[in-house]
């Protein structure tokens, strides 16, 4: 059974993106050093290498897709179908390299990604979005890419929210810390 994952990289003081996000600046200003483990050591690209491997179908919020639509030149991955979670649904949108974006409401997304993903699992980008799932009992797990910096402003990843989430495995360490957490079902 597949599941619904939030797949994160967070600054230590808890930002998933620097200040001033905008459209020539998605991550914000200094944002992009939230990623730059993915060209890390070994225990990185492993880390990133299981993520990305187990990936069926996203799951993106509105502001997500709409700042990332130009960078990604199409959807996030190549042939992984994208759902963008909004309350101004759309036509399908073909990306320019081929895969698709569908446009629909929280729950009709989630369900729409999960049956497209099959066995894999369903990647979440965006934090409102990820706050909007762990909300409404659609989120299953929190991967989150502790990175060594502090932003001081940006989006946080959990802002007012509150819960407790359930360690899985060890923390692994490369350049950043990998850490992960189921989140309980009520």
């Amino acid at each position: 059974m597949n599941k619904v994952i939030l797949d994160v990289s967070a600054s230590l003081d808890g930002f998933t993106t620097g200040p001033n996000v905008r459209p020539d600046e998605p991550m914000g200003d200094g944002g992009e050093a939230l990623h730059e483990w993915h060209a890390g050591d070994q225990i990185d690209l492993d880390a990133l290498r299981e993520s990305k491997g187990t990936t069926g179908a996203v799951i993106i919020g509105r502001r997500t897709f709409d700042l990332g639509l130009v960078p990604w030149g199409g959807t996030p991955w190549p042939g992984v179908p994208s759902f963008v979670v909004t309350h101004r649904t759309r036509e399908d949108l073909l990306g320019d390299n081929g895969g698709t974006f569908a446009f629909d409401g929280l729950e009709a997304a989630t369900r729409r990604a999960k049956e497209a993903a099959g066995d894999k699992d369903v990647w979440v980008l965006g934090a409102d979005v990820a706050r909007q799932l762990l909300r409404a009992g659609l989120l299953d797990e929190v991967r989150l890419h502790l990175v060594p910096i502090l932003l001081g402003e940006g989006t946080p990843l959990f802002t007012g929210d509150q819960g407790t989430l359930i360690p899985e495995g060890k923390p692994t360490t490369g350049t950043v810390t990998h850490l992960r957490y189921r989140v309980p079902k009520a």
